[in-house]
């Protein structure tokens, strides 16, 4: 998968504290977009946009995945957002 744009981005997540990238691998910048999920309760919404091999696995029936790096699991989410609006429909919109 690939790491997209989140609409409304608050900030960029980095590599944790003590990462190795020599052992550990890679760790890009992640944008999120920070929100409130209930009364004192925040989360971080990222996105990911999957490969067309990726889609054409997901067609096929394999699954998604989540990994979570570590030994407690947070509480975690995975959904489906909207398809990005094209130009063609943003002028539509535009001439009303």
């Amino acid at each position: 998968m690939d790491i997209g744009k989140i609409t409304g981005t608050t900030r960029t997540l980095g590599a944790p504290r003590g990462w190795d990238q020599s052992s550990d691998g890679v760790c890009v910048g992640l944008p999120i977009r920070d929100e409130r999920h209930a009364p004192g309760i925040g989360r971080m919404v990222s996105a990911w946009v999957p490969t067309p091999e990726e889609i054409a696995l997901i067609q096929a029936g394999a699954p998604i995945y989540l990994h979570v790096i570590g030994e407690i699991h947070p509480p975690v989410s995975l959904v489906v957002g909207c398809p990005p609006v094209t130009d063609a429909q943003k002028e539509e919109v535009a001439r009303g």
